[in-house]
C-alpha cells in the first residue's frame, strides 16, 4: 500500500491511460517518496518487462519523474511527481495492484 503517492487517472478513446500522482513532504520525509517511486517502477519493470517506451513507438508503458525542493514556510519541502502513462491492460493491472487495495 501506498502511503505518500495517491494517483488520479484517465483515459483517452482508445483505453490508453494517464496515472498521475504528487507528493509535497519535508526533506526528512524525501526518502519514504522516492521509496514509493521506485516500488512503483519496479513493479511496472518486472509485470511489464521490456515493455518501456512512449506508447506511440509501441511501448506498453512509459512513465516521467520530476522533483524540486523549494521553502515552504520557513521549512525546505520537496515535489515529487510521478506520471505513468500505459495501455489499457497496463492501466487495468496497475489499478488492481495500487489503487484497488
Amino acid at each position: 500500500m501506498l502511503a505518500y503517492l495517491d494517483f488520479d487517472d484517465s483515459e483517452d478513446d482508445q483505453g490508453n491511460g494517464t496515472l498521475e500522482a504528487m507528493a509535497c513532504v519535508p526533506m526528512p520525509q524525501a526518502g519514504a517518496v522516492q521509496a514509493e517511486i521506485r516500488q512503483v517502477l519496479d513493479w511496472a519493470a518486472a509485470t511489464f518487462p521490456g515493455m518501456q517506451a512512449p506508447l506511440d513507438e509501441g511501448g506498453e508503458w512509459d512513465f516521467q519523474v520530476q522533483q524540486h525542493a523549494e521553502p515552504v514556510a520557513g521549512q525546505l519541502r520537496q515535489t515529487a511527481t510521478l506520471s505513468l502513462t500505459g495501455t489499457a491492460q497496463f492501466c487495468e493491472a496497475f489499478r488492481q495492484r495500487f489503487i484497488s487495495e
